[in-house]
């Protein structure tokens, strides 16, 4: 009878190595993990653990933090030294948060908190083996370097093909660029939590979907939410869920983000607009892993990533008492710096062609070409609002565009009235600034201007212009340009976002007005 070809034969069973010093511990763990068809070693101190890792490999390595000889610590750090292949989990004490986030800032795959659920202690190893035979080398370019040189190398780190693919929706291939793909491949191996910082339209979800989809995560949902949008009074509902009949109007049983995203990666984006009251409850959500619905007596436990995202200074708000410190730690274990536009502007040319592409497909257009000379002109141009603010810009002169070429009025985004001469007023008639003349005997009637071919363009245009003159007007407080406007706060930041307006960090506009 012939044998199976290698391609069918049954995976081999992955191999466990688990280390703790209290015997009766060792021997649940080792039979949990039996019972699931892994196969087990086990050590009671760190000399033992590394003469098992001296004589084999394994998929994981779950290690208690106090060990008799030493710390699993020091486990973490050979083990990222020695550039092995194991995902490492460590069991911390209930309460020792900072331990758990020096683990994960150190390598560690994920941890968990003792007592030991072992539910969840299944759930964590499942993770971690998955995410150690998931990973493929996907050779990537390197970015130059000078010989002896330090700096990550995406070419170095291990992603899967759809992390690969997840990559290159990062368009640029600057220096900037390569960092942090580099970074977005090496953190995305282990659970912690990643905090993705950078000005408003650099394109931070693009990120933390590369996170996810780098990750072993990548099979599963990726949530997105914008916690600046959520009005104050539904943010628990929508977090975390209800129960039929919790509140008014609630007909039914509904699962939240944290539900929605099981298995797969929570994106909060504009973290820092998340109110205190609601910062502590999350806070709890992430430490314990479960949230409880509105109206339910039962904890629900949830397996998710935590990526968060801002454009704020968070160290600032945690200063001035707007951000719990003990969150912002929670988040920060790992933080991925968006570069802004002006930092990366040699990758202005495959950023155009990647947006024109993507306009042109959406409106079923051909794809304009851009000339060296717009190029330039776009290199000169501000850019504040980013890839954001350029997307915008080429929509537009697609929008407008009649020809093979495109061509972009790079002036008329933000360009003012025209100045009055000096010594005049800008809002007073030009009549009242100088010597009066006789009038005509005939005024001539002007002629209308003409038609826009994109009516919804050119409305957005003059709403933009109008949003940024209040905001200039009002020093860029949100609140009062919004008293100006006759609108509320959020309808006013849902405006900003919408059209990609750029405003200076850390100012939301709620600091004149506290009933906002």
């Amino acid at each position: 009878m012939s044998s199976l070809p290698p391609s069918a034969a049954a995976p081999r069973p992955a191999q466990i190595l688990v280390i703790d010093d209290e015997p009766d511990l060792r021997t649940l763990y080792e039979l949990t993990l039996l019972r699931e068809g892994y196969r087990v070693e086990a050590a009671g101190s760190v000399s033992e653990a590394w003469q098992h890792l001296e004589a084999g490999r394994f998929d994981a390595v779950i290690t208690d933090m106090r060990l008799p000889d030493g710390e699993g610590m020091e486990i973490i750090h050979r083990i990222q030294k020695d550039q092995r292949s194991e995902r490492c989990v460590v069991m911390t004490a209930y309460g020792s948060a900072e331990n758990a986030v020096e683990a994960l800032k150190a390598g560690a795959f994920d941890y968990l908190t003792k007592p030991v659920d072992l539910k969840q202690f299944r759930a964590v190893v499942a993770s971690a083996v998955q995410a150690n035979r998931a990973a493929v080398v996907v050779p990537q370019k390197a970015p130059p370097q000078a010989a002896g040189q330090g700096g990550e190398r995406p070419d170095a780190l291990a992603v899967t093909r759809s992390g690969a693919t997840a990559l290159d929706r990062l368009v640029g291939d600057s220096d900037p660029m390569r960092l942090v793909k580099s970074r977005i491949a090496k953190v995305a191996r282990g659970m912690a939590p990643v905090l993705v910082r950078g000005e408003s339209g650099t394109g931070k979800e693009l990120v933390a979907r590369a996170v996810h989809g780098c990750s072993q995560r990548s099979e599963g949902p990726f949530v997105a939410v914008n916690c600046g949008a959520i009005p104050e009074n539904l943010l628990e509902a929508e977090f975390f869920g209800a129960k039929k009949g919790s509140y008014t109007g609630s007909s039914q049983d509904r699962d939240g983000y944290f539900q929605a995203a099981r298995d797969g990666t929570l994106f909060l984006d504009e973290i820092g607009d998340l109110p205190l009251a609601m910062q502590s409850k999350l806070l709890r959500a992430i430490q314990e892993r479960s949230v409880r619905a509105i109206g339910s007596t039962q904890e629900d436990a949830v397996d998710v990533r935590i990526v968060s995202a801002t454009h704020k200074d968070l160290h600032a708000e945690v200063l001035a008492g707007r951000f719990r410190q003990d969150l912002f730690y929670r988040l920060n274990v790992i933080e991925i710096a968006v570069p802004a536009l002006r930092e990366r502007r040699e990758d202005l040319p495959a950023l155009c062609t990647a947006l024109l592409a993507r306009i042109a497909q959406d409106g079923g257009l051909p794809v304009p070409r851009l000339s060296d000379a717009l190029l330039q002109r776009l290199a000169q141009h501000p850019l504040d609002g980013n890839v954001r603010e350029l997307e915008n810009l080429l929509h537009r002169a697609v929008a407008l565009n009649d020809g093979d070429e495109l061509h972009i009025d790079l002036m008329g985004a933000m360009t003012p009235m025209p100045a009055a001469p000096r010594g005049e007023s800008a809002e007073a008639p030009a009549a009242v600034a100088v010597a009066p003349v006789p009038a005509p005997a005939v005024e001539p009637k002007p002629a209308p201007p003409p038609l826009p071919s994109d009516l919804q363009a050119w409305l957005d245009q003059q709403e933009r212009e109008i949003l940024v003159r209040a905001l200039h007007e009002s020093g860029f407080n949100r609140t009062a340009a919004a008293a100006r406007l006759g609108m509320s706060l959020r309808q006013i930041r849902y405006r900003i976002a919408r059209l990609g307006i750029s405003t200076p960090n850390g100012d939301d506009g709620t600091t004149a007005h506290a009933d906002d």
